[in-house]
């Protein structure tokens, strides 16, 4: 891995000192510090339940080189060292109570490209508290003739109209949670972007994945979709079909205007294949966002209604069901529930600090997440962000904590609080 990385950074130097090329160089560094709270009744009392401190730092290398106006080259490479009590516990409790994971296995390794076509990734040194890895995640060729973009390589695309909650995107979608959304994480796939006419274009990809079992690629494994998106006045419409692993998929969406606020829509339609016991599902976003000023300050707001036909009002049941342990191992699905409401207000108290507040409720148990969290541009590149991540509801409920089957343990993600310091170049 560290051979083949050299070999593309010092292709990277020849092109960039060839006067043919254009190369364009950034890049950040990240170093993260969190605590977290696990509930006294939760799994974790098995190892103990005092506070938890966890600590991360990333460096993001980018590079990107351009030849004449139509073909370029865009890498970046990533480091990671990772670790703390979390990840000590964690394999405590894998270690010696791995039953109690069988349905939902708990991994201490970094990100991996088990699935993926190119193995970019390499774990450097680990053990029980950290480990440090590196990884290409992005490396991919662009060409760019007058009738459309063609993409072959480790890329991100993201798909649909959602702020938190995103059906539409069935490619490493962000976490409704996730605070942290730079970047995402790169897959190995080719897309063809196409220009028809001035009012639309199409977008098709492939998405080719190997299968866990014997890491050849397999067509049940992989991804293959193409999206309409054009316009008619000021209202946009997209129209998606895809065979996403074994399933077929559906969905339109489209978004506009309401006097001064935008309004999105998407409705997905997963077809099952194989699960003659299971029925087809349907996945609904609809928010609205309006930006206004009050009392001399720049306000934001949006509020987003989530619908989840695979979910299960009983979080217990959700916790055990196959299908959605599958796509939750897959990063696809983040919540257990049906119906969910999120709400979220920045306020820009100064050009250079911004407050976000945002809730996530589970309409059926009245559970829920709430996130505050703050936002102040030290400098020209550098970037302070802290904040928290606080659940509430009851015992039995999905945010709340809820007993996983067979056992006297509530499943409750620990509340926590965090600082990040970043710095851009």
């Amino acid at each position: 891995m560290v051979l083949y990385l050299t070999s593309i950074l010092s292709v990277c130097a020849v092109w960039a000192a060839n006067d043919r090329f254009e190369s364009r160089w950034g890049g950040q560094i990240k170093t993260q510090g969190s605590v977290s709270w696990p509930d006294d009744e939760s799994i974790f009392q098995l190892v103990g339940t005092r506070p938890y401190y966890d600590g991360n730092v990333s460096f993001r290398l980018k590079n990107q080189l351009f030849y004449s106006d139509w073909i370029s080259l865009e890498t970046h490479y990533e480091a990671v060292l990772s670790g703390g009590d979390t990840r000590h516990k964690v394999g405590q409790l894998e270690q010696r109570y791995s039953d109690l994971f069988s349905n939902r296995p708990i991994t201490l390794s970094g990100l991996n490209d088990d699935r993926r076509l190119m193995d970019l990734t390499r774990t450097v040194e680990q053990d029980d508290r950290y480990i440090f890895y590196h990884r290409l995640d992005r490396f991919v060729l662009a060409l760019q003739p007058a009738w459309g973009v063609l993409r072959i390589g480790r890329q991100a695309l993201t798909w649909g109209n959602g702020l938190l909650f995103n059906p539409m995107d069935l490619f490493n979608p962000f976490s409704p949670t996730d605070i942290e959304r730079d970047y995402k994480v790169g897959d190995d796939m080719v897309t063809l972007q196409l220009y028809p006419n001035e009012t639309g274009d199409f977008q098709f990809l492939y998405v080719p994945r190997r299968d866990l079992t014997n890491h050849n690629v397999e067509w049940d494994q992989s991804s293959l979709a193409g999206k309409l998106h054009f316009s008619s006045g000021t209202t946009e419409f997209d129209i998606m079909a895809a065979r996403h692993y074994k399933d077929k998929v559906v969905g339109i969406g489209s978004t506009g205007y309401l006097w001064d606020a935008a309004w999105r829509l998407d409705a997905v339609w997963t077809f099952l294949q194989g699960e003659a016991d299971k029925n087809n599902f349907l996945s609904v976003i609809g928010n609205l966002d309006y930006s206004w000023i009050w009392w001399n300050k720049n306000m934001y707001g949006f509020i987003e209604f989530y619908y989840n036909g695979l979910g299960n009002d009983d979080p217990s049941q959700a916790y055990i069901d196959p299908l959605i342990n599958e796509r939750f191992l897959r990063g696809e699905m983040f919540t257990f529930g049906r119906t969910y409401l999120s709400e979220g207000i920045q306020v820009e108290v100064h050009p250079l600090f911004k407050i976000h507040f945002t809730v996530i409720t589970n309409l059926s148990d009245s559970s829920g997440i709430v996130q505050p969290r703050a936002v102040w541009d030290l400098a020209k590149n550098i970037q302070l962000t802290f904040g928290s991540t606080i659940g509430y509801g009851g015992v039995g409920t999905e945010f709340g904590g809820f007993y996983i089957p067979q056992t006297a343990f509530l499943h409750k993600s620990p509340d926590n609080a965090y600082l990040w310091f970043t710095l851009f170049f």
